[in-house]
């Protein structure tokens, strides 16, 4: 993949996202399909749709940096595997207990409770072993290998994604209305792995210091953005727009932007984000463009 101009942020989505699809089928394929069952379930999930924008905002910082992107996909393709998992879990009936996900039925509906548990940690440790796996790489160094696998894992657990889902689950159950709480939920459930999937981007790309600390910094104000926007849409999207039911949060009366603050401030504040994610990374050149078409994107997520 070379640099090309794109004019829009759906259509570098787009591009990148069949690349992805492409990888994900082939790395699944190579993981073997027994038993039978649970290598259905993965696919059900991972195979399902969605943007694909962790990966994409990976593949466009390592663009941004003039990287040659030999070894970007199978690291883009674990972090989408991660995600998928994480979904997976989220929706069951212990968290969120959701019916749809990306406009069909979760996948602890489809294959039940157990087998949906099993595909999410199976995704989970498949994406490791894709990390791990020096074969799938050109001329990686050992150490910037191990970097990225010790970023993604960070972003990935306690002090990550799965520390923000107990935060989250435990400020629903003690209805708990803060500011440095709901931070720190948006920051550790979504902005981390966001963040990650940047700066490995970059560190793949070979990029130096400077870029990489602008990088990992866009990528925290676009996750804190993505959330923002996506507690928006709980409020004001549609089902077909957002793929699962509208309302749900409200409902279970999780801490959002929205609950704390009103749809206008919450609005002020996500567009607020976006225009702090491109101050950051003002000094890069047109290769940056993906990175800036898709901050606007994410920005009007809700319109």
């Amino acid at each position: 993949m070379t640099y090309k101009k794109v004019n829009s942020a759906e259509a570098y989505i787009a591009k990148v996202g069949e690349m992805v699809e492409n990888g994900l089928e082939k790395f699944l394929v190579a993981e073997g399909d027994n038993p039978t069952q649970l290598a259905e379930a993965m696919r059900y999930s991972l195979l399902g749709g969605g943007k694909r924008i962790r990966p994409v905002l990976l593949f466009a910082a390592h663009e941004s940096v003039n990287g040659n992107f030999a070894n970007a996909l199978p690291v883009a393709c674990a972090i989408e595997m991660i995600h998928s998992y994480s979904l997976i879990h989220d929706d069951l009936p212990a968290m969120d207990n959701d019916d749809l996900r990306r406009g069909k039925p979760t996948n602890h509906r489809v294959f039940g409770e157990a087998t949906a548990i099993l595909a999410g940690d199976t995704l989970l440790t498949t994406a490791f072993s894709l990390l791990s796996n020096k074969k799938l790489y050109q001329k990686i160094d050992d150490s910037l290998l191990l970097e990225i696998i010790s970023i993604i894992a960070t972003a990935s657990g306690i002090n990550g994604m799965a520390g923000g889902q107990m935060l989250d689950i435990l400020a629903e159950r003690s209805a708990i209305e803060e500011e440095n709480l709901l931070i720190e939920i948006h920051k550790k459930k979504t902005a981390c792995l966001i963040a990650a999937s940047l700066k490995v981007g970059a560190l793949l790309g070979g990029a130096s210091e400077k870029q990489t600390a602008a990088l990992e910094k866009y990528g925290m104000e676009i996750g804190f953005a993505f959330q923002v926007a996506d507690d928006l849409l709980d409020v004001e999207g549609s089902v077909d727009l957002l793929g699962k039911e509208i309302g749900s949060d409200v409902q279970r009366g999780k801490l959002t932007y929205p609950a704390l603050y009103g749809v206008e401030k919450s609005r002020s504040h996500l567009h607020s984000l976006i225009e702090s994610a491109l101050e950051t990374i003002s000094f890069f050149d047109e290769k940056a463009t993906p990175l800036r078409l898709i901050a606007h994107y994410i920005g009007y997520r809700e319109r």
